[in-house]
């Protein structure tokens, strides 16, 4: 009885300084958010309320990316006033070890993440496109595209190249290139424009065809042309989402579905690996926190923890990214690159653990 009780009540004392981190630091980086975002007040019809709701709906992806270190900060301010009230020496007097007071918090890793995934799957994406098409749609007098940056795609011995999207997600600027079997280009279709029927098929308008027979090519103009897509219509708005934006079901489709060695593949493949990695990286955010409430120094204030807290998570979050770019610069697998570092950190808690526990 008394374990259970123990559990619950560290449980309820991580959790809500986790949901007071996270809400502060997703706050604390939308505002710096909103101050970039005034720089292009008065460009088209932006204005400061098109910032505040630009900010607003990208907050969700924001909160995605402080959970980690959300954790870690909500574990130091949760477990160490407990530690300087002596409140965690009366717990292990009762017997209950350190394993099951840091096992009670690794316990609120499983519903965190099941909430972030279904945040990741039905909340972020939705946001992300009418953040993106509102904000273009303000900036842009003239016709606003979805997105920046131009989407490509392969499949079925063909290539797609899309320069950009109108709202309500409508391609232009479209270039199909098609191989043949022997890697020889087959034809090369340019359209203005298209529209994307439900079973994925694209009317396209205003097409140029080219198509290569032997060393003569054929021109073709045509006002419309039916292309059978091999991307389905739902994918394709989840792909001219930015990259961290992705559903993580609709991810993990697309990336079954390319050929391995594709540069797509390799980056899209990145990205998978990268979520894999969130609830080990969450694990290890929790577990370096333990060293720092049952180590030999036990009274410190609230301010030094934090201080260390957001040391370490700055260096954690720094060293994934030298692991990430090393591992592309190497070509190493992204499985490797993605679970290293929280893998590495888990190792170093469970040595400093056992260190101030033979040392106490």
């Amino acid at each position: 009885m008394a374990v259970r009780l123990a559990r619950r009540y560290v449980q309820g004392a991580a959790l809500r300084a986790f949901a007071l981190v996270a809400a502060a630091l997703t706050g604390l980086f939308s505002l710096l958010q909103f101050v970039e975002e005034l720089a292009f007040v008065g460009q088209g019809h932006y204005r400061v309320g098109d910032a505040f709701l630009y900010v607003l709906l990208t907050a969700p992806s924001r909160l995605l990316q402080v959970t980690p270190v959300s954790l870690l900060l909500g574990s130091l301010l949760a477990l160490g006033p407990l530690g300087r009230n002596s409140e965690l020496t009366a717990m292990l007097s009762l017997g209950i070890s350190r394993n099951r007071i840091i096992g009670a918090v690794l316990e609120l890793v499983v519903p965190v993440v099941a909430v972030l995934l279904l945040v990741a799957e039905f909340v972020v994406p939705p946001a992300q496109q009418l953040a993106q098409s509102q904000r273009a749609a303000a900036l842009s007098s003239a016709s606003s595209f979805h997105s920046d940056n131009s989407l490509w795609a392969e499949g079925n011995h063909q290539y797609l190249n899309v320069r950009a999207f109108e709202r309500g997600n409508v391609p232009v600027g479209i270039d199909i290139y098609g191989f043949a079997d022997d890697g020889s280009l087959r034809s090369v279709i340019h359209a203005d424009r298209a529209g994307i029927e439900p079973d994925g098929t694209w009317r396209l308008a205003g097409v140029t065809r080219r198509q290569v027979h032997g060393f003569d090519i054929r021109i073709d103009r045509l006002p419309s042309l039916p292309w059978h897509s091999f991307l389905p219509a739902r994918q394709v708005r989840f792909l001219i989402l930015p990259l961290d934006s992705v559903p993580p079901v609709a991810l993990f489709r697309y990336v079954c579905r390319l050929k391995q060695g594709d540069a797509q593949a390799g980056r899209y493949g990145r990205e998978l690996w990268a979520r894999i990695g969130i609830p080990f990286s969450m694990v290890a955010m929790v577990m370096i926190s333990a060293p720092f409430v049952f180590g030999p120094s036990r009274m410190r204030t609230a301010g030094q923890s934090i201080v260390r807290g957001i040391g370490v998570g700055l260096v954690f979050s720094l060293g994934q990214q030298i692991v990430g770019r090393l591992g592309l610069l190497l070509d190493v697998s992204p499985a490797i690159t993605a679970l290293f570092p929280p893998l590495l950190v888990i190792a170093l808690a469970i040595h400093l653990l056992r260190r101030s526990k033979a040392g106490a």
